[in-house]
């Protein structure tokens, strides 16, 4: 049997991003395993949004290196990059004019390697909405249906890392919960690396393997769910685990 570790999907080493005098990213070392599903939790401000947005080149750190399958990403030509590096953004950002077909396959069409209307159908049909939703506009979807498009645009170029910042923050409690379940899903059956930012610790210990908690720039514990619920990471960590324990006790109290 080998039990060695799977190999590093991205390494990040010495990554620091300042604002001014704000250091939204501090001296930032991480390596994600290939495989693995990581979800990066902190107070607004902490500095996760930033730290996403640098390791798909929408934010150029100051200093520092990220390794993507071990290559410098400032060496990767920034559409091809984005073709193996899937992005959900945090307010969907489906281009309003342009058909939910249109808007899953932007991605590869600027790569220049356009997809045809039955692979769109079938990105339809990984996130479950129906074929016919490719000629529909954004405006007339749900909220949870513009959101399953995010997802199907970013899985559009077959990529091998997704990166998700707050994919579910503006949408309704059950349509949360069956959206984070169904990329978990995806997430397993497509063999992906995906580190997803949220502010809601509930749903990083419930959808990922690893989770790490991130204040004033720097990344303040790196635990696994089961870890966290037991009260390691510290006191940073444990504050944020202590939001969704103590709503338990309190719904518990209510049904006693």
């Amino acid at each position: 049997m080998d039990d060695a570790a799977p190999p590093t999907a991205l390494r990040l080493d010495g990554l620091a991003k300042h604002f001014g005098r704000t250091r939204a990213i501090d001296g930032v070392d991480l390596a994600i395993a290939r495989g693995s599903f990581v979800a990066l939790v902190g107070a607004s401000g902490s500095g996760k949004s930033t730290l996403l947005k640098t390791i798909n080149r929408l934010v150029a750190p100051d200093a520092g290196t990220i390794l993507f399958e071990g290559e410098d990403v400032t060496a990767i030509a920034a559409p091809a990059l984005r073709r193996r590096i899937g992005y959900v953004f945090q307010s969907i950002g489906l281009f309003p004019h342009m058909t939910v077909a249109e808007n899953i396959g932007i991605g590869p069409r600027l790569a220049r390697r356009p997809i045809g209307p039955e692979r769109v159908a079938e990105l339809l049909e990984l996130v479950e909405l129906e074929p016919a939703h490719a000629r529909r506009m954004p405006h007339a979807l749900s909220g949870g249906q513009r959101q399953r498009v995010g997802v199907a645009r970013a899985l559009a170029g077959e990529p091998q890392v997704l990166l998700m910042d707050e994919p579910f923050g503006a949408l309704d409690p059950v349509t949360r919960d069956a959206l984070g379940r169904k990329v978990r899903e995806l997430h397993d059956r497509l063999g992906l690396t995906t580190l997803m930012v949220t502010h809601d610790m509930a749903e990083a210990l419930l959808l990922a393997d690893r989770v790490l908690v991130m204040a004033a720039g720097r990344i303040v514990a790196d635990e696994t769910p089961r870890a966290l619920l037991a009260g390691a990471g510290g006191d940073e960590a444990q504050a944020l685990v202590a939001v969704p324990r103590d709503q338990a006790d309190a719904i518990a109290e209510l049904e006693g």
